[in-house]
């Protein structure tokens, strides 16, 4: 009989089950049934294909025995698995942060506003690497499918941003150990979060690559994002900070209450722009708005700027989302990763759909008899284009953008500021 094959994520083919002819010993994961037929069923079958799968990182992990874990026993498995899950996507050195201001001419890319906190975030990777190979093997292999497709770390580089930033206004010489915990947190809790919303969303791909719950199924996705959620709430306890606690477990929750919104309005034609911003502010700009304003709590600022590094976060959180929206309409399938107007297909009416609404009535049936013929998704797309709500909800992104920016005024001049500045760029640039 012949054998499918599956790509484990390390690159090697792996059979998705094996005979039995050869093993005499029944394994404890196999029942009885199906060692006496030599054949699998249900769960002996998924059982059997995630032991293949732990043995081969295993069979890895002799391979590189050669390089120690420092903090354990066993070795570090780096063949291609543990090694890429935190990979930098960014040629990062070992140099000083920069004292450079970014310069404009190099445009606003990743690559240039982040450069002032390239060893943070270098940092980071090895530590986060090391958390996440100190634990089961499926998981971890979970972990690398995810991380890998997880962007270009945009949420911890902004801790870091502001932790630097805020510090320069206490007086503090250097970033605290809690600084550097809460991205990892912070890092944890959006992989954890894109996992979940992968499973309800049933993506097959995010940014271009496969999901966790396209490679591995459901019940991993599941419990890769819970086991992320639940490192990251001890690491939090461990932190020893009420303040800093409240912020980060407030946007668990947030999250939580963002996708219970979403599913209870597909295809919801009533929704308002608050709806909508409320919604988003949940899903995106909770996590981007603690994140700033835990690191200046760490940097023992006044409530003042405090709040204006959560405005920040918040307005650039909720820029992000709009504009996100707005690419489903405007990008290509390769460009977005999905297919565009996938969100729409869904059910999801975001700001250009509420806008386009007013202008468009025609638009409204196509949406809420769930673009029922072939041909109904294309016209509804069209329709959002002729409406002009494209153009408004890039209005409002600008305005979200604008009023971020005001928030920094409070910082000192420098690198770290403009970075934080050219975060905002980096966002509405994307719009074109």
């Amino acid at each position: 009989m012949t054998r499918p094959y599956s790509m484990s994520t390390c690159g090697l083919q792996l059979p998705s089950w094996r005979p039995l002819q050869h093993v005499h010993v029944r394994p404890a994961f196999v029942c009885e049934k199906c060692f006496q037929s030599r054949e699998f069923n249900g769960g002996c079958k998924q059982r059997w294909q995630t032991a293949l799968i732990i043995q081969q990182q295993r069979r890895l992990q002799r391979l590189h025995q050669a390089v120690p874990v420092s903090l354990g026993t066993e070795a570090e498995p780096v063949g291609g698995l543990v090694e890429s899950v935190f990979s930098p996507e960014m040629d990062r050195t070992n140099a000083p942060p920069s004292a450079e201001t970014p310069n404009s001419q190099e445009g606003t890319s990743p690559l240039v506003l982040l450069k002032p906190v390239e060893r943070d975030l270098q940092q980071l990777d090895e530590n986060l690497k090391r958390l996440i190979s100190e634990e089961n093997p499926m998981l971890m292999a979970a972990a690398d499918q995810i991380f890998g497709a997880s962007g270009k770390k945009i949420r911890p580089a902004l801790v870091f941003l502001v932790s630097h930033a805020t510090a320069q206004l206490t007086g503090l010489s250097e970033i605290t150990p809690q600084h550097r915990k809460l991205a990892e947190i912070i890092e944890m809790i959006h992989t954890a979060s894109l996992i979940h919303d992968d499973v309800l969303d049933d993506s097959d791909k995010r940014r271009g690559k496969e999901t966790v719950n396209r490679v591995f199924g459901t019940r991993v996705a599941v419990l890769a994002g819970d086991f992320i959620f639940a490192q990251t709430s001890w690491l939090l306890a461990n932190l020893e900070n009420l303040e800093v606690i409240k912020l980060i477990s407030q946007v668990i929750k947030d999250f939580a209450s963002g996708e219970i919104k979403q599913t209870t309005s597909l295809y919801d034609c009533d929704i308002t722009m608050q709806d909508y911003l409320r919604k988003s502010y949940c899903k995106t700009a909770s996590l981007v708005a603690a994140s700033a304003k835990g690191a200046a709590i760490f940097s023992g600022t006044s409530n003042e700027v405090k709040e204006n590094m959560y405005d920040y976060g918040k307005k650039l959180g909720l820029a992000f989302q709009i504009v996100d929206d707005i690419l489903d309409f405007t990008r290509s399938s390769e460009q977005l990763g999905k297919p565009a107007g996938s969100d729409l297909r869904k059910g999801n009416v975001t700001a250009p759909v509420i806008y386009a609404l007013e202008k468009q009535p025609a638009l409204k049936r196509l949406i809420q008899t769930e673009f029922i013929n072939p041909e109904d998704l294309d016209t509804a797309i069209e329709l959002v284009h002729q409406s002009g709500g494209i153009e408004r909800a890039r209005e409002l992104a600008r305005n979200m953008g604008d009023s971020a920016l005001d928030c920094l005024s409070c910082l000192q001049k420098g690198p770290m500021r403009s970075s934080l500045e050219g975060m905002v760029d980096y966002v509405l640039e994307r719009l074109h």
